[in-house]
């Protein structure tokens, strides 16, 4: 939990420097969702393809490949 707090802040500090406050919090609500989302398709569906992740939720297959690949290194998904 403690590493996953210092990852959010550093983040955040990274996304700060070139985004208006106002608009990160827009972003870190919309990554928060898309995570959830994706962490529900994994549990109904098992493993995740990124091209149908992609089509799934709208996404780049590029998005896709990072939110599996971040939520894996989280142990959400497998």
């Amino acid at each position: 939990m403690c590493q996953k707090l210092v990852d959010r802040v550093a983040q955040s500090r990274q996304l700060m420097a070139v985004a208006d406050p106002e608009i990160l919090v827009l972003f870190e609500d919309w990554l928060d969702e898309l995570e959830n989302e994706v962490v529900l398709l994994a549990k109904g569906q098992g493993r995740l393809a990124p091209a149908d992740l992609a089509r799934k939720l709208g996404l780049s297959e590029r998005g896709a490949t990072f939110l599996i690949s971040k939520l894996s290194r989280e142990g959400k998904v497998s």
